[in-house]
């Protein structure tokens, strides 16, 4: 491999972005054996200062920020990333949130990956990187494989010295094969937020590409939606409830029945019914979910 873009878009975390290049260019420097890597990165109306500290650090780098509108959110903020990269060949493309920190080997596992999926399916693949806590005692976000497709109902895959095939990843460090892009493009147009990664994941799943977890954890992210609506439902008020429904960083309600539609249609109905149930009856919802767990 002698090429690979790094996409990544950003608002307003200023201190979590500079480190998180910092943490990039530093497994860059140790791993380089001859290939480069071009950061396009998507300023999605950031106000603090983010972009500037950026093209101080990092005066060097080869660096391409991409102006946002301040709404595009993570999924349109990639895309835009992406699609900028995609006027150049790359062998492939690594999306990168802005708060996670990768390891020193990242790279290393990267490239380890990329020659074991084309020894053995032939063609690359996506190779989702699994995250810690900064304690570095759990799984925060990674791959994760369907036990039940009706009932919706996963589990994440622990990380080991082994590759694991997977349904469904995270982005928050995920490398995509050009092979992949030819094959089925890159994130959907249609979603704003989080919901385009397992889009994008398991629809390269259906078409048959290589979907796997990299060996060990690549890097440290906190799980951060406790810090949003999803752990305070009970206590919203009814017209709270339904913004958080449809709100890109509460439920993306239309995403979520976007995502039923192209892949388990036949779900599509169950998901309707049982969003509104919980927005009209969440201490109910959550009394059955709990009896079900």
């Amino acid at each position: 491999m002698k090429s690979l873009a790094v996409l990544i878009t950003c608002h307003n975390r200023k201190e979590k972005t500079l480190q998180c290049l910092r943490n990039l260019y530093k497994a860059y420097e140790i791993n380089n054996g001859g290939f480069i890597i071009s950061l396009y990165l998507t300023d999605d109306g950031c106000t603090d200062g983010t972009i500037e500290a950026i093209l101080d650090e990092f005066l060097d780098r080869d660096i391409t920020v991409l102006k946002g509108s301040g709404s595009l959110y993570w999924a349109g903020g990639m895309r835009r990333s992406w699609n900028e990269a995609l006027k150049y060949k790359f062998e492939g493309y690594l999306m990168l949130n802005d708060d996670t920190l990768v390891f020193e080997n990242v790279f290393e596992q990267i490239f380890e990956a990329n020659l074991y999926s084309y020894n053995k399916y032939g063609k690359g693949g996506i190779y989702v990187g699994s995250t810690t806590n900064s304690e570095e005692t759990s799984l925060t976000y990674g791959g994760s494989v369907f036990i039940n497709k009706f009932l919706n109902t996963t589990v994440w895959l622990q990380p080991t010295d082994s590759y694991q095939e997977c349904h469904l990843g995270n982005a928050n460090i995920t490398y995509v094969s050009k092979d992949v892009v030819d094959k089925i493009g890159i994130l959907h147009k249609s979603y704003i937020h989080s919901i385009a990664d397992y889009d994008y994941t398991y629809n390269a799943y259906v078409n048959k590409m290589p979907l796997f977890i990299l060996k060990g954890f690549q890097g440290i992210c906190e799980d951060d939606h406790q810090e949003d609506g999803y752990f305070k439902f009970n206590s919203l008020t009814l017209k709270e409830r339904i913004k958080f429904l449809y709100g890109p960083l509460g439920l993306e309600f239309k995403e979520s029945l976007l995502f039923q539609k192209r892949f388990f249609p036949y779900r599509y109905p169950i998901v309707f019914i049982t969003a509104w149930f919980k927005v009209l009856f969440p201490k109910s919802y959550y009394k059955l979910n709990s009896l079900r767990n």
